[in-house]
């Protein structure tokens, strides 16, 4: 469904000096540097996945996204939205995308949400019925109706962002792009939208291309992630594998009822064993040992009242990637 081949985005920075003098000079020199914003990247994304794309401030996510949606010509590459080229086909590329960026609105400011809702279906060429229908369903989901009368510039940033996804899917989009859609929001306004995107993918089978700093959206929504940084990718792969390839340990925490008796020899496996509010903690690597045999031998210390299985979380694994 989308396709970037060793894309490539390169943006000439000129060089300024002080003053006024300065900036006049500045005018007629050539003097630049070249920032690779986003330097030979290529993936392939199938139909109906779930992709989060990952990296800290500057990486070229936002870049990568532009140039997917068409909003920029890359400077090198090639890119592909279901089977059509963004730069050459714009208008075509239009009807099959879905965009949302988190610090910008596609939403009329000082006009009702509906009136922004009606823009777009005349945009779009939306059938009358059809819009009804998508109305109806984003209501339903996102409960839109109550604020469908309210000026934009009235909304909260979590009924705006609400509106945002609403207007992204008005015309019934193949594939969806997400610039940090739950940026400020809070804890339930984060709830809806990523439930929204989770029935959007699975139901309706929408291909989504994810990024975001928040790192349980990418734990509960995306099937894959890839990760990139000085506009390169590092890693590309399921959020199991990205572990599995840094080499982060498993965690197994266990609570006894009465102190346990920890012989002298260690299994092979076990990195560190620490004590943690009465609970005993055990890092080990999963593949020297496994999981059952460690829990048949921390049975053998003493009696468990409680054990908990832990997996790195997903923020450990980018800290350890940069």
């Amino acid at each position: 469904m989308i396709v970037a081949d060793h894309l490539n985005k390169h943006f000439k920075i000129y060089e300024t000096k002080k003053g006024l003098m300065g900036s006049m000079t500045s005018l007629f020199s050539a003097k630049h540097q070249v920032v690779k914003a986003v330097n030979e990247i290529s993936f392939k994304i199938e139909e109906g996945e779930f992709v989060g794309y990952i990296g800290p401030n500057g990486a070229g996510k936002s870049t990568t996204i532009k140039m997917l949606s068409g909003i920029l010509h890359p400077t090198a590459g090639y890119v592909e939205v279901g089977g059509v080229s963004p730069q050459k086909r714009r208008k075509e590329v239009a009807k099959k995308i879905g965009i949302v960026f988190g610090q910008r609105t596609q939403l009329w400011w000082d006009l009702p949400l509906r009136d922004s809702f009606d823009i777009l279906k005349e945009m779009y060429k939306v059938p009358d019925a059809k819009y009804q229908h998508f109305l109806k369903l984003y209501d339903d989901m996102l409960q839109i109706g109550n604020f469908m009368n309210t000026p934009v510039r009235k909304l909260s940033l979590g009924q705006r962002m609400r509106g945002d996804l609403a207007a992204a899917m008005i015309h019934d989009p193949d594939v969806l792009f997400l610039d940090e859609p739950t940026i400020g929001l809070d804890v339930n306004a984060k709830t809806s939208i990523r439930s929204f995107l989770k029935e959007m993918n699975e139901k309706e089978k929408k291909t989504i291309l994810l990024t975001t700093h928040d790192m349980d959206d990418i734990e509960q929504l995306c099937s894959r992630v890839i990760v990139i940084n000085h506009g390169q990718i590092v890693l590309d792969g399921t959020l199991t594998e990205l572990r599995k390839n840094i080499g982060l340990p498993s965690v197994m925490e266990v609570q006894y009822r009465t102190k346990p008796e920890i012989g002298d020899m260690v299994m092979d496996g076990i990195e560190k064993m620490r004590w943690e509010e009465e609970k005993l903690v055990l890092q080990y690597d999963r593949s020297v040992l496994s999981s059952p045999s460690l829990l048949q031998e921390v049975t053998k210390w003493g009696e468990p009242i409680d054990i908990q299985m832990k997996e790195p979380d997903i923020e450990e694994v980018i800290r350890k990637i940069y």
